[in-house]
C-alpha cells in the first residue's frame, strides 16, 4: 500500500465450469472484464486480471476513510472441457507469481453452486487443487463464494436454513476454511450497495487473518 489512504485486495477466483466464477469476478469488480455466458463448453481458457476503480465507502482506517482497489485474477476451470489438471494448475500457478508475486494474495475465493448440491468426490479433487497450488496453510486463505443464491432464496430459503440443510461435505468444507463464506447472486448485476457489502465481508475475512498475504513463487513444488 504505496498511498496511507489507499488498500488494495489481490484476489484469485477458483471453481468449476458454469458455477459463475467469472461473473462473480465481476461483481467484486464493478465491470464485465471477464467474459460470461451459458455454454456447452467452458468458457474461460486463460488467466485474466481485472482491477477496480478506487472504491469509496467500504473501509476506514483510524477512523479515516480509505480508497479500496479490488484486483481480481480469473482462472479457467477445474476440470476443464479442453485443458488437462496439469495445464489448469501450471497456468493459474504462473499467472498467481507473476500478478501477485510481490505483493501477494489475500484470498482465494473458491466458487460454488448454492444451487447443486456439492459431492464428496467433487470436494475432494477441489480442496487437493486448491492444496496444490497455495500449499499447506490454504485453509487461511481461502473463502467459499455461493453463486446462484436467488434460486436458493427463491426455493424459499434463508441463508440460515440453507445451511442449516447443506450436506456434510458442504459443512465439512466450509468449516475447514474458519467459516469464510459468502451467497453472491450474480444472475443479474449487482447492485452498488450489494457491492459494498460482499467486499465488507472479504475485507472482514482479510481483518481476521491478520492482514496476511501468501506469498506465491514460480516454483512447482
Amino acid at each position: 500500500m504505496a498511498d496511507s489512504n489507499e488498500m488494495t485486495i489481490n484476489l484469485v477466483v477458483l471453481g468449476r465450469t458454469q458455477t459463475g466464477k467469472s461473473a462473480a469476478g465481476n461483481s467484486l469488480l464493478g465491470s464485465s472484464d471477464f467474459a460470461s455466458h451459458r455454454a456447452a463448453s467452458s468458457v474461460t481458457t486463460r488467466c485474466s486480471l481485472g482491477r477496480s476503480c478506487r472504491i469509496l465507502g467500504v473501509a476506514r482506517r483510524n477512523g479515516c476513510e480509505l480508497a479500496l482497489r479490488v484486483r481480481v485474477l480469473d482462472t479457467p476451470s477445474y476440470p476443464h472441457s479442453a485443458l488437462s489438471e496439469e495445464q489448469v494448475r501450471d497456468s493459474v500457478r504462473s499467472a498467481l507469481a507473476c500478478h501477485f508475486g510481490k505483493e501477494g494474495l489475500h484470498l482465494a475465493l473458491l466458487v460454488l453452486r448454492a444451487d447443486v448440491p456439492l459431492c464428496a468426490d467433487e470436494s475432494e479433487r477441489t480442496v487437493h487443487f486448491i492444496q496444490e497450488l497455495l500449499g499447506p496453510t490454504w485453509k487461511d486463505f481461502t473463502a467459499v463464494v455461493l453463486t446462484h443464491a436467488d434460486k436458493v432464496e427463491g426455493a424459499g430459503f434463508s441463508e440460515e436454513t440453507y445451511l442449516h440443510s447443506a450436506s456434510g461435505t458442504l459443512l465439512s468444507l466450509l468449516g475447514s476454511v474458519q467459516h469464510k463464506y459468502i451467497f453472491l447472486d450474480n444472475q443479474k448485476s449487482i447492485i452498488k450497495e450489494e457491492r459494498a457489502t460482499v467486499l465488507r465481508k472479504l475485507l472482514n475475512f482479510i481483518r481476521q487473518n491478520n492482514y496476511k498475504v501468501l506469498l506465491l513463487k514460480h516454483s512447482k513444488e
